[in-house]
């Protein structure tokens, strides 16, 4: 109805398509080779709701949950772009993700420990000094990644399905119509986004690792992997705080960094992109929503205000 809260969604892009999940259930939509949008919605799982109200627990619980619907959308979203004959197995695709999960784990946390240590030694560098470096190291690298993957053309197209996820996300939170041509003409940034995340992630691991100080090797590298969920839980906090609190000039001001950022995550959609995610939030929608979304067109004189970010 007119008035109600908006219930904020989240999404992530695929293959050729967008995720969209709402209150009860989750939904992807993709573009298929021979042009049309397919559809296939899921309930919601639950396991994480006991801890919604427990505060650096929940982003934990969120993360886990997010990673595994992610990972399930984008194995549904690969299939639907090869003959069924061509499709490979749910076991080889787990493979392919715990290789993926490997390399991340490589690449972002145990490479920035070891060659900052290396480093460190060599200049002498210790106490707070010793951890920012190592942030720094670790920036480095990621920004050098998302350059670098933003140069595939199928990569491409993904960075371009995040920026249509993020204009349905905020045609629906900023109370006009959604459809495809109200959505294109917001900004491809969004706070909740999860390279905002992403980024609040490499600063919060400069304090969390500050308190570990700086141990033998084996414990420093230990202490990287051990912490994660430490470091995800107070990371989420963050975003969870900062989306709520936009209004307040510091909050704006200190979110910019990662929206910025948000421009190698993210490419200007088309049309038909932005309309496979608006098909995709409209499937998570629960009959309210959808019926206070449809009164929308009828509400004379409605004006959108534009998504944080917007030139």
């Amino acid at each position: 109805m007119p008035g109600a809260p908006t219930r904020y969604l989240g999404g992530q892009a695929v293959m050729e398509g967008v995720m969209m999940r709402g209150a009860r259930t989750w939904a992807v939509a993709v573009r298929t080779p021979d042009g049309d949008v397919e559809v296939v919605t899921h309930d919601v799982p639950t396991w994480g709701e006991r801890f919604a109200k427990v505060p650096f627990v929940r982003g934990v619980t969120s993360l886990g949950e997010s990673m595994a619907l992610g990972f399930k959308a984008l194995s549904w979203s690969a299939d639907r772009q090869v003959p069924e004959e061509e499709r490979i197995s749910s076991k080889a695709m787990g493979w392919t993700m715990g290789v993926a999960l490997v390399f991340f784990t490589a690449v972002f946390i145990l490479i920035p420990a070891l060659v900052n240590k290396g480093i460190t030694d060599w200049f002498g560098i210790e106490g707070f000094w010793f951890h920012l470096a190592e942030g720094g190291i670790r920036l480095a690298i990621f920004l050098g990644y998302l350059l670098a993957v933003g140069l595939i053309p199928d990569i491409k197209r993904v960075f371009q399905y995040h920026g249509a996820e993020h204009k349905a996300i905020a045609a629906y939170e900023n109370d006009v119509e959604v459809t495809a041509d109200s959505a294109q003409r917001f900004s491809t940034e969004h706070v909740r986004c999860g390279t905002n995340f992403l980024l609040t992630v490499m600063v919060v691991t400069i304090f969390v690792y500050a308190f570990v100080g700086r141990p033998a090797l084996p414990w420093l590298i230990a202490s990287r992997i051990v912490l994660i969920p430490v470091v995800a839980g107070i990371s989420y906090e963050v975003i969870r705080f900062a989306a709520g609190h936009m209004r307040w000039w510091w909050v704006r001001t200190a979110m910019r960094p990662g929206l910025g950022l948000q421009r190698l995550t993210t490419r200007e959609p088309s049309l038909d992109q932005v309309e496979v995610a608006v098909a995709s939030l409209l499937a998570v929608l629960t009959a309210e929503e959808r019926a206070e979304v449809t009164a929308r067109s009828t509400r004379p004189g409605i004006v959108g205000r534009p998504a944080f970010g917007t030139p």
